[in-house]
């Protein structure tokens, strides 16, 4: 699947010896030197911005509190406002990537509170407070974590009987001093917005938001909005700032929460849209951060915006107004309306994903393949209707996955064939029955460390139990662990290359994959349960990055799980991790790269356990030079070769290099991502554990010394008098 190209002059520089066979060290079947050859003259297709792509979800923190600038929860007032503490999550094991919703609780006794079903201002209820002439009576939010001397900006809508007295106060400390409290002109029985501006006098991370009333009668609150006074477009500044340092090429909206999305409750008057309970992920959702404001994050973050419409519950109707909505022009009905929403010009949102993961039982609206097939080919003719010049992603789902039932999977380990064409093959279902109706067809995949899949285990499964089950604890080293998500990719790849084989017109359409949806999970450090942060989760996407890279000819699309996994931060600041600061190195050298092959005198192990299992390839994944992982291309202006080295041991390599087809020379560079452990790691408000530290190295050296526990870029410059 290789092409030729560049026809450079057959030049071979040696950094070291490359002569016979190298001895092999003492019983470990690993040459004693490393020995690298870099063809230059058999090239790939170039490396896409895209496959350093990025998904993300409305899961709480993934979303709200990282990107979403809003200080308040539940600032619609969806939930009832009690004295009482929160319950148990209404999702078993609760909802991840980040803790309970802050609560509003009563000022001045539970009685004063009623939720007022009659009339609400966005929702179903709004609350109303009952006024006393001398008592201050009304709602507070705690939590909240406040800044010395930062700005912070609100509005608030409030009805209530002329002549009551309304006041919203800041609090930052217990003394009569330690808040700032705004008196709220005269009220009336018609909702009005009212804005404020506070600004905190001290540090704490349990400030309290305070809105409360004197008089006779009563107060409705609508909704409230605390935000800093430097947040952009409502996004968090810092954090904004920091992901628009890596090169990302797109963010993918969807995941389980779209098959249940209802996206007219998305846009529009971001204080109207209605809250809505999200039964994917047994949460509320705001509603606030929709299409526009996804927009405006991906233009913030300088990356092409995917977007997964809802085939769970929805209809093709509303996937088409969808698309208008985004691209229509404003005389359309739909586009006339994001025109009135503050946005005249299209977006031109090119990636449209159909449904997302509709196979599996745990999605809203899940059908069976047969029937997916026709709803999907009903939303792709609607949507192209409205615009035919878009993308469309079908939500794939190859052999190798766990849809298919454990013992029935366990029988084919090794010999898919009889698979193919069933229902549980859904790709398979896509190419017969929905050929033309697609353009690229997505895989997700997540991958667990300290396991592998047990085939005897999984014939041994009841037809009700999930494949999971029959993962065996496996006590990996450091470069297993960080071996094993990369086999994944390479996994993938050899069943896409099965279905090339199988259906030939993927190859004659240039129908690609895309993996718009992967994480290495529970590895890391992180709080993350689908990623970790530490050095040890760099290493490892440093090999998923490279194997995904070996296959550019088919997989042009990656997104990782989730965007906001590559920083680390709290409430008031935020740093790149070590998940973040890989794919900056990766995106800072190897967008637009040309890959070239490379060679080496030292192959990776043999598969460990039996080949087809879930998480084991017909070959290991990596490149010839174990126990590291290197990989080669040209810049895409062909005027430096880089190199990419993983070294997930603790000792340090040495590697002879070999390069045919061009000459380098002049000053080389290295820049390198390393820690003094493998748990090293950035924590906000901790120094830095973590570095990509850059160094010239001269002209092209002898040997290069691979440093311990280390992902490495080598840029070579190429001479261009050809000798």
């Amino acid at each position: 699947m290789r092409s030729k190209g560049l026809a450079f002059a057959a030049v071979v520089l040696c950094f070291g010896s490359i002569g016979g066979a190298s001895a092999q060290q003492a019983g470990s079947g690993v040459p004693a030197r490393l020995q690298v050859t870099i063809d230059a003259q058999t090239t790939s297709p170039p490396i896409s911005k895209y496959l350093y792509g990025q998904f993300i979800e409305h899961i709480r923190s993934t979303m709200y509190n990282s990107l979403w600038a809003e200080m308040l929860d539940d600032r619609k007032f969806y939930f009832p406002i009690t004295a009482a503490k929160p319950g148990p999550p209404t999702k078993p094991g609760g909802v991840p990537f980040g803790g309970k919703l802050r609560q509003w609780h009563p000022v001045g006794g539970d009685d004063v509170v009623v939720m007022d079903k009659s009339q609400p201002f966005v929702g179903e209820q709004s609350p109303r407070i009952s006024l006393d002439e001398m008592t201050p009576h009304g709602v507070e939010q705690g939590e909240l974590a406040l800044v010395k001397d930062k700005k912070y900006a609100g509005r608030i809508y409030l009805r209530g009987t002329p002549g009551s007295k309304v006041k919203v106060s800041l609090i930052w400390g217990a003394g009569p001093a330690d808040r700032q409290t705004i008196t709220i002109p005269a009220l009336t029985g018609t909702y009005k917005k009212f804005p404020f501006t506070f600004t905190a006098k001290a540090d704490t991370m349990d400030g309290v938001f305070e809105i409360t009333g004197t008089g006779a009668g009563t107060f409705h609150v609508g909704t409230v909005s605390l935000m800093p006074a430097d947040n952009v477009e409502g996004f968090r500044r810092d954090t904004t700032s920091l992901l628009r340092q890596i090169k990302m090429g797109f963010w993918r909206y969807g995941g389980n929460y779209t098959s249940g999305l209802i996206w007219y409750h998305i846009v529009g008057d971001i204080d109207r849209r209605p809250p809505d309970f999200d039964h994917a992920w047994g949460a509320m959702q705001t509603n606030d951060l929709g299409l526009d404001e996804f927009m405006e994050l991906c233009k913030l973050i300088n990356v092409d915006p995917y977007v997964s419409v809802n085939a769970g519950f929805g209809d093709s109707h509303s996937a088409a107004e969808e698309v208008e909505y985004m691209n229509g022009a404003a005389t359309t009905y739909m586009g006339a309306k994001r025109a009135k929403n503050g946005h005249p010009q299209p977006y031109h949102v090119k990636f449209w994903n159909i449904g997302n993961e509709p196979w599996g039982t745990w999605q809203l609206g899940r059908t069976d393949e047969k029937y997916y097939m026709m709803k999907h080919n009903e939303f792709a003719r609607a949507m192209r209707e409205v615009d035919p010049s878009i993308t469309l992603i079908a939500s794939g789902l190859m052999l190798q996955n766990d849809n298919v039932p454990p013992g029935e999977r366990a029988r084919y380990v090794g010999n898919l064939a009889p698979l193919y064409g069933t229902e549980s093959d859904w790709d398979a279902g896509f190419i017969k029955d929905c050929w033309g109706n697609f353009d690229i067809v997505a895989e997700h995949w997540y991958a667990r460390g300290g396991h592998h899949w047990d085939i005897q285990k999984a014939k041994n499964l009841s037809a009700d139990q999930p494949n999971d089950d029959a993962y065996v604890k496996w006590d990996q080293t450091l470069l297993e662990a960080s071996r094993y998500p990369a086999d994944t990719v390479r996994l993938k790849a050899e069943e896409w290359e099965g279905y090339q084989k199988r259906f030939p017109q993927l190859v004659e359409n240039h129908i690609p994959l895309a993996i718009d949806e992967y994480a290495y999970f529970n590895f890391g450090g992180g709080g993350s349960p689908f990623a970790g942060e530490n050095l040890k989760q760099a290493l490892a996407y440093g090999m998923i990055l490279n194997e995904m890279a070996r296959y550019t000819d088919f997989l042009t699309m990656g997104a990782q799980t989730t965007g906001v996994s590559l920083i680390d931060f709290n409430k008031t600041a935020s740093t790149l991790n070590g998940l973040g600061l890989v794919y900056k190195l990766y995106g800072d050298h190897f967008v637009g790269a040309i890959p070239v092959a490379l060679s080496g005198n030292s192959p990776q192990p043999a598969p460990k356990f039996p080949v087809g299992s879930l998480d084991q390839p017909e070959k290991s994944s990596g490149s010839p030079t174990y126990p590291l992982d290197m990989y080669a291309a040209l810049s895409a202006d062909r005027r430096y070769l880089i190199v990419s080295v993983v070294n997930a041991t603790e000792s340090e390599q040495k590697v002879d290099l070999s390069v045919n087809g061009l000459h380098l020379a002049g000053p080389s560079t290295l820049w390198q991502l390393t820690g003094d452990k493998p748990e090293a790691v950035n924590h906000v408000g901790q120094a830095a554990q973590l570095a990509i530290k850059e160094s010239s190295i001269g002209n092209a050296p002898a040997t290069i010394s691979i440093a311990p526990i280390s992902v490495n870029i080598y840029q070579f410059p190429v001479s261009q008098t050809g000798h």
